[in-house]
């Protein structure tokens, strides 16, 4: 499926300082989390340090499975904050307008695992993430990207974290270019009343909307994933991609709505799985000419693949190893 509200831009964009920037095929707006995660070694509980932040997540699930990428955030003046800038260099997310802030700190979560799954712990309030506006996005950096791909959390952290994103949003659009929005509640961080109005402002002016069932359910009041699928269409995004889990992700474009399947496998940790999912949709859904019903099933695969292993980022597969293991599995 075509998305087009502006003629094609060439490879390149020059940047208002009359220098050219490299066109961005994927670029993440949020908040970087480093993450310690719970594992069981011989009987002791340890946490062991790895990456987190939903669009950072994603943003390196589209570069592993080849989209070319970048990232814009504010770290902390900690070994956290270059170890993310470490990151995003060995994954080749350009992060050239990411900067440090002196003073300030990186947020982190822990995850702990039991009977009902994983459990998050966030220490982020008043980090380095929060504190951007709308002033200090880059001028010229939304324009570079086909994709933009921002989330509730992107909005959730701060009031002026907030305005910057629909300051991107704005940006993107006048730039002609595409829009992605993940839903991404975390009623921890706003009320749900401030949230929905947000997210929905937001989704309104997207594209691409990547719910979750659960996240969904409670923003829109709406129960089956038809209808969930069918409220955010009515919004304005022209491509909706439901992740239902086990059951699959259901996909949904004017005039066609379609389930698709899952790909059962035995899971150890589903931390990052949407994210993942995300990432590899956006990416794929370029690479294959736009096709959001293949996209969902690559990515499905994808997701699926990241829930074998520990952590958001570690699991994240590379391409190879999705297209051999759906290969594998018809």
């Amino acid at each position: 499926m075509q998305i087009v509200r502006a003629p094609g831009k060439d490879e390149q964009q020059i940047h208002p300082d009359g220098l050219f920037m490299t066109r961005i095929d994927v670029l993440g707006i949020g908040e970087p989390l480093m993450e310690l995660s719970e594992v069981s070694r011989n009987g002791e509980r340890l946490f062991l340090p790895g990456f987190g932040g939903d669009t950072s997540n994603a943003t390196i699930a589209a570069a592993r499975q080849g989209a070319k990428t970048a990232y814009f955030a504010a770290l902390g003046d900690d070994a956290f904050g270059r170890d993310f800038m470490a990151l995003w260099q060995r994954e080749g997310v350009g992060a050239t307008h990411c900067h440090i802030l002196p003073g300030e700190r990186t947020g982190i979560y822990f995850i702990s695992h039991g009977p009902q799954g994983h459990e998050f712990s966030y220490f982020r309030a008043g980090s380095a993430a929060s504190l951007p506006g709308p002033v200090d996005l880059p001028d010229g950096l939304v324009a570079s990207a086909q994709i933009l791909h921002v989330s509730g959390i992107s909005q959730a952290i701060s009031t002026k974290a907030c305005d910057l994103v629909f300051k991107a949003i704005a940006q993107a659009r006048a730039a002609g270019n595409i829009v992605s929005y993940d839903t991404n509640l975390r009623l921890r961080l706003w009320p749900l009343d401030r949230a929905r109005a947000t997210i929905h402002a937001a989704v309104a002016q997207s594209d691409i909307c990547l719910p979750g069932l659960d996240d969904a359910q409670q923003l829109t009041g709406k129960q089956t994933a038809e209808d969930i699928c069918d409220y955010y269409l009515s919004l304005g995004p022209q491509i909706v991609a439901l992740t239902l889990g086990k059951s699959g992700t259901m996909v949904a474009i004017p005039g066609r709505r379609e389930l698709i399947r899952a790909f059962p496998v035995d899971a150890v940790d589903a931390t990052g799985a949407g994210d993942t999912f995300d990432g590899a949709f956006l990416a794929e859904w370029l690479r294959n000419g736009r096709d959001p019903f293949a996209a969902a099933l690559y990515a499905n695969a994808a997701a699926a693949l990241s829930t074998l292993g520990y952590g958001a980022v570690e699991p994240i597969p590379h391409r190879a190893k999705v297209e051999a293991f759906m290969t594998d599995h018809g």
